[in-house]
């Protein structure tokens, strides 16, 4: 193929593997073409490169490599080993993203992470019927040639009809040796083990659920939104019984100690032990903390979201939507708020708490019911985070009334404080006001003598 400054020579294997050589001169065209045939016994095609930068056209693919072609001629191709992941937008578009190498993308001017087709239902290469439009077809043709979709890694367990809550929907769950495969009935997301960078297994207070959440980086995108958790939620009691797809060699060679042949127990701890196994994250369950109801979390509401905010050894983690995970060694202090406070219908029954980052960052987490108020405050001394006491009038200004230390009095209670404070402050200024007055009616008293 004729490319801009020089010429390009492909070469596909019978394994389905493509090789492309640039940089021949126009003189190395006819010698390469001569060495092929003899060696070979077959004859090299020409192909013609389209510049006539029209964006429509049919679609081959061939192995692992789709080439988009105007007419006989070539526009483009991408590697399918390269799609992340293959989705439908409406009922005509087929959406495509590709993996992003942090270590690479940084050396990069440009780097392709997206490209969509538009398929009409009146395509004529890829004809559809009354259950899968033409950009289905596609699709699907695209994820079983794309990385990992194709049979010869097979999934090493399935788990049906898991409920996801961000990206919300219902998906077969298929860990395979080398990614994690999410598929809806609307979109299908791959995602390399390498991206998992850890695992929190945290049941819900006084509730027949639990999450599990996965923290990713690179993050996963569904139409213009980056999801960089994804949260499972499992039936806490629900039992499950699993046997993995691998042979003993391959567990006691590659995986060792990690993964066992079968698994039998709560369906939410063989999902993590098994993709614990697989990806080789960490995982991390629930702290010392406990509510009065004695579950793990507290009810609180964070962008007018109603959730759990579990307080962890390390982090907070509000969930499930959004998902909001703030490491302790990033925040610069906490403040404990009455709820509604400077309002008309002020409740003492309910407490905010504001969490500041040291880059200025807020995080507001209301409507926490008062009777967590101890333990809450309690926990987070004894994780030495700097606990604030904010005015409200100052909070606007950002001054600062009043430190509040750890103590073992139960009954200190750093609102009451700031009120204690106010009203000593108020006293001191009326009897500043008062001496000033007096002082100005002695000078005036005087002025009128002299004259």
């Amino acid at each position: 193929m004729r490319i801009p400054k020089s010429y390009q020579l492909n070469v596909g294997t019978k394994e389905g593997l493509f090789y492309r050589f640039l940089g021949f001169r126009q003189q190395d065209v006819s010698i390469l073409s001569n060495f092929i045939q003899r060696g070979t016994g077959i004859s090299p095609q020409e192909k013609q490169l389209s510049i006539s930068g029209h964006n429509w056209g049919g679609v081959e693919i061939d192995g692992t490599r789709l080439c988009f072609n105007v007419g006989e001629k070539e526009a483009f191709e991408v590697s399918l080993a390269d799609v992340s992941q293959a989705q439908m937008q409406g009922k005509t578009d087929v959406v495509l993203e590709f993996h992003v190498d942090d270590t690479t993308a940084a050396n990069e001017k440009d780097v392709l992470t997206d490209l969509s087709f538009h398929v009409p239902t009146s395509n004529a290469q890829f004809i559809g019927d009354e259950h899968h439009t033409s950009a289905q077809i596609l699709c699907q043709e695209i994820l079983h040639r794309a990385d990992g979709g194709s049979p010869s890694e097979a999934a090493v367990v399935t788990f049906e009809g898991i409920a996801i809550l961000t990206p919300r929907g219902r998906y077969s769950v298929e860990p395979h040796q080398s990614f994690l495969r999410l598929q809806g009935q609307a979109n299908d997301f791959k995602i390399q083990y390498s991206s998992i960078l850890h695992l929190f297994v945290l049941p819900k207070s006084q509730n027949p659920h639990t999450f599990v959440v996965i923290a990713l980086d690179p993050p996963i995108r569904k139409g213009q939104t980056l999801y960089p958790h994804i949260v499972f939620q499992f039936e806490t009691e629900a039992m499950v019984e699993r046997e993995l797809a691998l042979s003993e060699q391959v567990l006691a060679e590659k995986y060792k100690d990690r993964l066992q042949g079968s698994y039998r127990g709560q369906i939410h701890e063989v999902f993590s032990n098994v993709l614990c196994g697989l990806s080789g994250p960490k995982v991390t369950r629930p702290s010392t903390f406990r509510s009065c109801q004695h579950g793990y979390a507290v009810k609180s509401a964070l962008k007018a979201e109603d959730g759990l905010l579990y307080p962890l050894e390390k982090a907070f983690f509000f969930l499930p939507k959004p998902p909001t995970l703030i490491l302790y060694e990033e925040v610069e202090h906490v403040l404990f708020e009455r709820h509604g406070a400077g309002g008309v219908n002020t409740s003492s029954q309910y407490f905010d708490l504001l969490v500041k980052l040291k880059n200025d960052q807020e995080h507001l987490f209301s409507n926490i019911q008062r009777i967590e108020y101890q333990n809450l405050f309690s926990f987070l001394s004894d994780k030495h985070l700097k606990i604030l006491n904010l005015g409200d009038d100052q909070r606007r200004n950002g001054g600062v009334t009043a430190v509040i230390e750890s103590t073992d009095d139960d009954s200190v209670d750093p609102h009451l404080e700031r009120i204690k404070n106010q009203a000593c402050n108020e006293e001191s200024d009326e009897e500043t006001k008062t001496i000033v007055g007096l002082l100005m009616m002695i000078l005036k008293r005087k002025t009128l003598m002299l004259v």
